[in-house]
């Protein structure tokens, strides 16, 4: 029994194979035609996800409502597509209503379930973070449901957010009590100077 021996294969001599399909990914400002996809990725988020304590998915007349007073205040509401699909959104608000909170704000990023993997968080919330800034926020919260949600919690570790704290038990769904993780980053001047005035 004659035993081939193992072929050398140069470079040259390798098969010409196509390159990875790559998709094609756009940020950019949300547009009212984006929110249909909103009102289905933030609706399977409710029913399937522990990253929002709402128990009962908004309509899209609401998402429209919510979309339209993150605008109002001068800050942004986004959208990620790949291959001209809406993949994602984030957006940010004031943490807090009231005046004093006016430079700290918390962010939402929420994906559709077929591209949770891919880095779309990481992209959509590093963009989020730049126009922020720019807006003139000094304070990023990120209000995590749920201190099992090990990719939230990785995505803003990797952008440079640190633990504030954890509120145990904040909140009941699926059945089981869940813990609410805080995460903060300093924007632009942070607290190194006064705040501009009004």
């Amino acid at each position: 029994m004659s035993r081939e021996k193992p072929r050398i294969i140069n470079s040259t001599d390798a098969p010409v194979l196509p390159p990875p399909a790559v998709s094609r990914i756009v940020i950019r400002p949300s547009t009212a035609a984006d929110l249909d996809a909103v009102t289905r990725i933030y609706a399977w988020n409710v029913l399937h996800g522990s990253g929002t304590f709402e128990l009962e998915a908004p309509d899209r007349a609401e998402i429209e409502r919510r979309r339209a007073d993150v605008l109002a205040k001068g800050l942004p509401w986004l959208v990620l597509e790949s291959d001209g699909a809406v993949a994602g959104y984030a957006y940010a608000n004031h943490f807090r209503p009231r005046p004093a909170y006016r430079f700290c704000v918390e962010d939402s990023v929420y994906l559709a379930p077929e591209t949770v993997g891919r880095g779309f968080g990481h992209l959509l919330l590093a963009e989020l973070l730049a126009r922020c800034e720019a807006a003139g926020a000094r304070q990023m919260l990120a209000v995590i449901g749920d201190s099992a949600n090990a990719a939230s919690i990785g995505v803003h570790r990797a952008l440079g957010f640190a633990p504030a704290g954890t509120i145990r038990a904040a909140g009941w769904k699926f059945d089981r009590w869940l813990d609410v993780v805080v995460m903060q980053k300093s924007l632009g001047a942070g607290d190194s100077r006064p705040a501009p005035a009004p």
